[in-house]
Formats: C-alpha cells, sequence, structure tokens
C-alpha cells in the first residue's frame, strides 16, 4: 500500500497523519546517523542501527528515543531522563558509565510518539530505500535522490529486457 502511495505523489499527502513525525525526525538530527532512510550507519554517534531492520514494538521505540540506549552513542531526547524518569528500569548513578549522551534538543512526548508512529509506517521493514521514497522524502528537487533513480531505471531496464526475451 505504501509503495502504491509513494509512486503516485512525489510528496506525502498534507493529511498524513506521519508528517508530523517527518519533521521530528529531521529536527531532531535522527538522520544524522540512521539517514533519511533510516537503513543506518555511520554517523556522530558512530554506527547507527537500521531501523528498517529492526524489531522494535512502537513503545520500545518510544523509550529508545526519549531515554537513548546505555552504552551507545544513541542520545536521550525526553527531559529528565535518568534524573526526574527512569530509563530501561535506572536512574543517572545506575547507569553510570553507560549513561547515553544527550540529544541536541530535548522533544515533547507527542513528538517522540510522532518520530515512532513515523518509523512504522514510513522506515520499519521497508527493504532497501527506493527512488520514490527518497523524493517522498526530500522532494524532486534532492539530488541526493540521484543514485535511487539511476537505480530505479536499471531494474526497470532489466525488467523491460527480461520480458522481451519470453
Amino acid at each position: 500500500m505504501l509503495a502504491a502511495a509513494y509512486g503516485q505523489s512525489t510528496q506525502a499527502p498534507a493529511s498524513d497523519p506521519t508528517n508530523a513525525g517527518k519533521a521530528v525526525f529531521s529536527r531532531a538530527n535522527c538522520v544524522g546517523c540512521h539517514k533519511w532512510h533510516g537503513n543506518g550507519g555511520g554517523g556522530y554517534g558512530g554506527d547507527a542501527l537500521s531501523l528498517r531492520k529492526t524489531e522494535l514494538t512502537r513503545d520500545q521505540i518510544i523509550e529508545t528515543v526519549g531515554c537513548g540506549r546505555p552504552g551507545t552513542g544513541m542520545p536521550f531526547f525526553m527531559r529528565g531522563a535518568y534524573d526526574e524518569v527512569k530509563c530501561h528500569g535506572m536512574n543517572r548513578q545506575e547507569a553510570g558509565a553507560q549513561m547515553p549522551p544527550e540529544g541536541g534538543v530535548f522533544l515533547r512526548p507527542k513528538d517522540i510518539e510522532a518520530v515512532a508512529d513515523y518509523v512504522i509506517a514510513h522506515i520499519k521493514g521497508a527493504g532497501e530505500p527506493t527512488y520514490a521514497e527518497c523524493v517522498a522524502f526530500f522532494s524532486n528537487t534532492s539530488r541526493v535522490c540521484d543514485v535511487y533513480k539511476t537505480q530505479a531505471q536499471k531494474s526497470d531496464d532489466a525488467t523491460a529486457s527480461t520480458g522481451k526475451d519470453q
């Protein structure tokens, strides 16, 4: 269903309830480590895990965004994490040297939920990034998507030549 929606529009519809999460994903700099496509890779905090391959539930994603990941570069984005609110069952003293870094911005609970909803709707389980997804994220004016456009054309050419050979 998502693939069909991407093919019909260069941008997510204004009524898409996950647009707020996409905005927070950019504003909170999730793209710095997880990249626009969520596939992860090298970033400020090290090698970020692929959100496309994650098996985390919505509640686990919310906790991870709010509390970060102890012992990793994944920062926490919830004001009061480990101080006013226990995270992963720990306070700051119990986390000790495993304390995750503080994110560049604090997010409200509804923003953290919006990011989780965006990840679940558009990234988790999506397979390899495509040109249509890139255009939906950046708009069709971004040169970032050119590499995916070339891959899409090669795939279309291979499909067309396979069809002709039969």
